[in-house]
């Protein structure tokens, strides 16, 4: 149902996390069976189930288990308070230093990234696609955690499943777009079998991004979402396929109350 990372499961008397996978839930079909997309055209009440047992893998009520509606923005809110479904705020990450708040973002092949700095007690969670890594949503989400505290030094994230460049394929437009912000990001992309497109490196480029940010620690679960259809959801193996629809995964850590 939830898997970890080892770089922010040291904090665990601090801090819980989870990266859900698609088992453990009561969905059914090509939602089966963990899905907790609230954009989906799965019932609702199945979803609000399996988000409840999300939250509860996580200790939190699941009122208090809260995402955004994302917009591929690098935008960031900070969590103060639960939030409906209806009132949430467009955004593509969250942070908080409220103790039994946990806050998540919802994937189908965009890179998840969950952040900690245990010490001064701010977590984070960022929904990275292509447009918002480019666009700098995981600068900003470090830098809304320190305005709530944190030190750069000390926050360790970690990336969960997403999609591998084995299975990106892009075409010649988007590799100029990432080549016009900087030349050297050609490190990202290796050739294609069809001629004129590439195979980009999501988690390459995210772990770059961080780097560069000075971060005090990053993980890489290295879990492919499109190649490995027994566990994860992927939007792009659901657009293959002609599937009507696809289910989220959510990722999401608390500060233990």
């Amino acid at each position: 149902m939830m898997l970890q990372a080892a770089a922010l499961a040291t904090f665990s008397d601090r801090v819980r996390h989870g990266f859900f996978t698609r088992a453990g839930g009561v969905s059914d079909g090509i939602y089966d069976s963990l899905n907790g997309g609230l954009g989906s055209r799965d019932e609702a009440a199945r979803v609000a189930e399996n988000r409840a047992r999300m939250a509860a893998a996580l200790g939190v009520a699941p009122e208090r288990f809260v995402t955004a509606y994302q917009v591929h923005s690098a935008d960031v809110v900070v969590a103060e308070t639960p939030w409906t479904r209806a009132d949430a705020p467009r955004a593509d990450a969250i942070v908080t230093c409220v103790p039994g708040l946990a806050v998540g973002v919802g994937t189908a092949d965009c890179g998840p990234v969950l952040f900690a700095d245990a010490e001064a007690g701010v977590v984070g969670a960022a929904h990275a696609g292509w447009k918002g890594a480019v666009s700098g949503v995981l600068e900003a989400t470090v830098a809304a955690m320190e305005r709530l505290g944190a030190r750069r030094g000390h926050i360790v994230a970690a990336l969960g499943p997403t999609i591998r460049q084995p299975n990106y394929e892009v075409g010649a437009e988007f590799v100029g777009r990432f080549l016009g912000e900087d030349a050297g990001n050609a490190r990202f992309f290796s050739a294609a079998a069809r001629d004129g497109h590439a195979l980009f490196d999501l988690p390459g480029y995210i772990a770059a991004r961080l780097g560069a940010a000075g971060i005090g620690g990053f993980e890489d679960l290295g879990l492919c979402t499109y190649g490995d259809a027994a566990r994860f959801f992927s939007y792009r193996r659901a657009t293959h396929r002609a599937e009507a629809d696809y289910g989220r995964h959510v990722n999401a850590i608390a500060l233990v109350g």
